[in-house]
């Protein structure tokens, strides 16, 4: 037996209560949030008793599917079991159906709950801390943003950097370009080394200065900062008219209290155009996007922010959440949310809310997103620390407008293209995108994002350079991707 607990995710995830039993019945009960954080937490072995053993666990995810799953039609329940030795390709198999209509892309998934919970109640993770991209065509690797509590910028580790070789020590140093020649991007994460506070490994790089050096930085663990103290919040002065930038890295509970800080200033100051910057945010708590959307409704108090909806049988989990009062909320005239092919989840959560009221005046800048207007809930067999994320809501704006399943750029009224500029610091107003952010604001012409959908797997950063993400991502990966 064992308890899950269901969490109402952002497109990720947030406790909203437990259910007693295997399979799939008892009463809901009340509950607090995931508790647990701190440091970097390593994941407990799946322990080897019969409760988890490989057909129980199955079982397990067959039972919860077949309750909660939004889309019942859509799951193959004639797989047979006995020919799957991992979990995870077992509950591929029984999703494919959803997955080939690009309903489900990867978002149903068992993941550590422990790994899970450190990492959304406190951003704890473990690695160098910098998100890295790829050059597809020249088989180069660079860092896109690197974190302040991490242990590799204090050693000149930032956004531009190049990486040119890794090992273990500077006698074992491979190219990344040969890396890649070899074995693509999976041969350079290989090489990383696994997440693990300890691991060691020594770069050559090429900073923001043309300097060539090598460079050895041992993983540790940290806690991302959801809104960077350098460049996450500010004012910025376009000719005389202040615009207020918020870059979110991720939707976790820390955020918050950067948030309000962040809008509070913006209040303050008058700011009535703002440009969000959610181009690498894969999502996150609902909670905090509904946050974010009451720092921007100050106007819209009661009206419909979202509307939350799972499969008939489930309806009365159904749930409409309207703008709420905030003391440091403003009401923008205009937004510009930059976004691209990591952009997921609880950030488009955001922008599609803003659709039915701002119409034109806002825009979606850089290119298409993912396209994941569903979410998760998270099912708990404690035992063998095990949590089935599984898709069991959809997200729709006060339109009922959801069906963005190829990206934000199918519904948002007006997008203009524009580059990741990473030889520019996140925030600059020379940066590429948010350039062309100011420019729709100021009301220039815009050349529009083509409309295609968000791509599986690897996430695009631009036309040529994509995000470097693991196969089987962690969980702070798989909202921060690129993150290592």
């Amino acid at each position: 037996m064992g308890l899950r607990q269901i969490a109402r995710t952002s497109i990720s995830l947030l406790v909203a209560g437990s259910l007693a039993a295997c399979g799939g019945g008892g009463g809901k009960s009340s509950s607090g949030p995931i508790s647990g954080g701190g440091g970097g937490v390593t994941p407990t072995p799946t322990p080897t008793t019969s409760q988890c053993s490989l057909a129980n666990r199955q079982q397990f995810v067959v039972d919860v599917l077949n309750e909660w799953y939004l889309f019942p039609e859509l799951l193959d329940l004639s797989v047979n079991r006995s020919n799957y030795t991992q979990l995870q390709d077992y509950i591929d198999a029984l999703v494919a159906p959803a997955r080939a209509q690009s309903k489900d892309r990867f978002f149903t998934y068992i993941t550590s709950i422990k790994e899970e919970n450190a990492f959304f109640n406190s951003g704890s993770s473990a690695g160098f801390g910098f998100r890295l991209g790829y050059d597809t065509s020249a088989n180069r690797v660079f860092i896109i943003e690197a974190f302040e509590q991490g242990p590799a910028l204090a050693l000149g580790f930032d956004r531009g950097v190049e990486l040119l070789a890794v090992g273990v020590n500077a006698g074992t140093l491979q190219d990344i370009s040969a890396l890649m020649a070899s074995g693509g991007p999976e041969a350079v994460i290989n090489a990383l080394g696994p997440s693990t506070p300890g691991v060691s490994r020594v770069f050559r790089i090429r900073d923001n200065s043309g300097i060539v050096r090598e460079v050895s930085v041992t993983k540790a663990d940290y806690s991302l900062d959801p809104v960077s103290n350098r460049y996450g919040a500010k004012v910025l002065n376009d000719g005389g008219k202040l615009v207020g930038y918020v870059n979110l890295r991720t939707f976790i509970d820390t955020a918050e209290p950067d948030l309000r800080a962040a809008f509070a200033d913006f209040r303050a100051k008058g700011v009535t155009e703002v440009i969000v910057d959610f181009r690498y945010n894969g999502g996150g708590l609902v909670r905090i996007a509904e946050l974010m959307g009451d720092l921007m409704g100050r106007d819209k108090v009661g009206q419909v922010f979202s509307y939350t909806t799972l499969r008939p049988s489930k309806a009365s989990e159904n749930t409409t959440d309207l703008f709420g009062t905030q003391p440091e909320a403003i009401a923008p005239t205009k937004i510009a949310f930059i976004g691209r092919g990591g952009t997921a989840s609880a950030s488009e959560l955001v922008a599609n809310a803003f659709i039915p009221y701002l119409g034109s005046n806002m825009a979606l800048v850089g290119t298409n997103t993912f396209g994941k207007p569903v979410g998760q809930y998270g099912f708990d067999l404690a035992a063998c620390d095990d949590r089935l994320r599984a898709v069991v809501f959809k997200t729709e704006n006060a339109d009922r407008q959801g069906e963005y399943y190829t990206g934000l750029a199918s519904v948002v009224p007006q997008t203009c293209s524009a580059n990741d500029d990473i030889s520019a610091q996140l925030g600059d107003p020379a940066e590429a995108s948010v350039a062309s952010a100011l420019t729709y604001l100021r009301g220039g012409v815009c050349t529009p994002i083509t409309a295609t959908a968000g791509k599986q797997g690897a996430q695009a950063v631009t036309p040529r350079r994509e995000i470097l993400q693991p196969k089987a991502p962690s969980p702070a990966q798989r909202e921060v991707p690129g993150l290592f």
